[in-house]
């Protein structure tokens, strides 16, 4: 079955960096867009950033472009989330996510908070 297992959040100043990565298995993972969302405390869950399935084509929220960058390695079925400059607003839950077959599949989640 579908397994999105993120990692990489934790308690970061602002202005700086974290990167996140998410490992995907039980399905053919360079077949499929995937991508970031977060949810902050008492707000709806937000889509951060969408990779195609090559790489090519990235879209990002305009909360954080020029800030985050997402990526992926389809050898290694693996989608990352590079974000710096992070900002105190960027606190949140991020989850790595895809949509198939008209269903949403969501890892757990990793933490991810800015604060001094």
């Amino acid at each position: 079955q579908v397994q999105l297992v993120e990692s990489g959040g934790g308690l970061v100043q602002p202005g700086g960096s974290l990167r996140l990565s998410c490992v995907a298995s039980g399905f053919t993972f360079n077949r499929y867009a995937m991508s970031w969302y977060r949810q902050a405390p008492g707000k709806e869950r937000e889509l951060v950033a969408t990779i195609n399935t090559t790489g090519r084509t990235t879209n990002y929220a305009d909360s954080v472009k020029g800030r985050f960058t997402i990526s992926r390695d389809n050898d290694k079925n693996t989608v990352s989330l590079q974000m710096n400059s992070l900002k105190s607003e960027d606190t949140a839950v991020y989850y790595c996510n895809l949509w198939r077959s008209s269903t949403n599949y969501w890892g757990q989640g990793t933490q991810v908070t800015v604060s001094s």
